[in-house]
């Protein structure tokens, strides 16, 4: 049985999908069997990994029930991908019948046993998206960015959790919070870590050891269809995200001779 986890914060611009490409390559290079899943209609994570997403099929067609998600899900140097593009942003509407909030978890039971990891990038709001990939979950990873607008952004995802727990999904949890774009020598970055910290603890979790730093190869890296861990294998936020697997799962999947 996989672990699903999804990456999630409804303000946008605080990581989200770097946090899914480096989790997703990061396992794969440990010999992970992952599986990620773009469900922003954006489609970012299938572009920044390198799919024409605009000319295949994607997760709109599976929930809507035209395919099955193994003729969905889509090989790449990166592990398998479910993509997904502006299709999907009519789902709030269209997804209207009871129990559409089972939607994604239905489709995943079909193949969860073949993957290690199930990774969930999940789109800047808090609307039928966002809850079928809290249902479909194990846990969640919230990123924020060191900005005041993110720190609010990760307290409105309270309610939203609480109200899955209580109706559809006992057993999620956050497994922590992640700052990407972190400066330890900027105030503000000091400041919103100590905030972070209180939010964590109504969350019952936690801020991350591991942090991730600034740096332009993450801004490249998309644009060469890769996450920042093949791109610029010997970059800081490289080594952070590697940190990050550790932290959770190195004693499962430890780093590679080459790693």
């Amino acid at each position: 049985m996989s672990k699903i986890i999804a990456i999630t914060n409804q303000k946008g611009g605080v990581g989200k999908t770097t946090t899914s490409a480096a989790l997703l390559t990061a396992l794969h290079q440990r010999g992970a069997h992952v599986l990620g899943i773009d469900l922003d209609p954006q489609g970012s994570l299938g572009f920044c990994l390198g799919l024409d997403i605009e000319n295949c099929a994607t997760i709109y067609d599976v929930m809507r029930g035209d395919k099955s998600i193994e003729e969905v899900i889509t090989e790449t140097e990166c592990g398998d991908i479910l993509p997904s593009n502006i299709l999907l942003s009519g789902a709030e509407l269209e997804f209207n019948r009871p129990g559409r909030e089972f939607l994604l978890k239905t489709h995943l039971n079909e193949v969860d046993r073949e993957y290690d990891f199930i990774i969930i990038d999940t789109p800047p709001a808090l609307n039928v998206l966002t809850v079928n990939a809290y249902v479909a979950s194990d846990s969640l990873i919230i990123p924020m960015a060191p900005e005041i607008l993110s720190l609010l952004g990760v307290s409105q995802i309270r309610e939203t959790i609480e109200t899955v727990r209580r109706h559809y999904n006992s057993r999620l949890c956050v497994l922590g919070i992640l700052l990407n774009k972190f400066n330890p020598r900027l105030n503000l970055n000091r400041e919103v870590l100590e905030l972070s910290e209180q939010i964590a603890e109504q969350l019952d979790s936690k801020v991350f050891e591991a942090k991730i730093h600034a740096s332009v190869s993450v801004a490249e890296a998309p644009a060469h269809g890769e996450s920042v861990i093949s791109y610029a294998p010997r970059s800081k936020p490289t080594a952070d995200f590697e940190a990050l697997v550790d932290e959770l799962w190195g004693a499962e999947f430890p780093q590679s001779k080459d790693g």
